[in-house]
């Protein structure tokens, strides 16, 4: 895989219940730009905000936020926001921005830091395992 980091503080799917998944996270003012930028995150301003998938995203300029409203596939998180560690048990738990890993240039959250350290280890394993899995747990998502 492309360059893959993890986020440093511890503690494309898309459907219409992503933003449902963002807003019971927590996700609402989440800045994923900032994170491919610098692999860290840092504070947007109202005075660059978005509204997608339910969810108010702040960025730190105007061009950040263009990059993503143009590919919201690219820099939002990947299936919707739910942790892809779960997706590969079969179960769908929402992710939190603490926890997270760009691998393959995309943005992926986890619920906790121990499913997102084991993502780390061997990220094709668990996007192979989630692509079997993935498209049933999100037909019963939308229903």
């Amino acid at each position: 895989m492309d360059r893959l980091r993890r986020g440093a503080r511890t503690g494309g799917h898309h459907r219409a219940d992503r933003g449902q998944s963002l807003q019971r996270c927590g996700h609402r003012r989440f800045r994923p730009r900032g994170l491919f930028r610098r692999w860290r995150r840092h504070a947007g301003t109202a005075e660059f905000e978005a509204n997608l998938w339910g969810a108010v995203w702040r960025f730190r300029n105007e061009g950040n936020r263009a990059s993503f409203l143009a590919h919201p596939e690219v820099y939002g998180p990947q299936f919707g926001g739910y942790d892809p560690a779960d997706i590969a048990r079969g179960v769908v738990t929402a992710g939190n921005p603490r926890f997270f890993v760009i691998a393959a240039q995309r943005l992926y959250l986890f619920s906790r830091e121990d499913n997102r350290d084991a993502f780390a280890a061997d990220p094709e394993r668990f996007l192979y395992e989630v692509g079997k899995r993935w498209p049933a747990l999100e037909d019963k998502l939308s229903q």
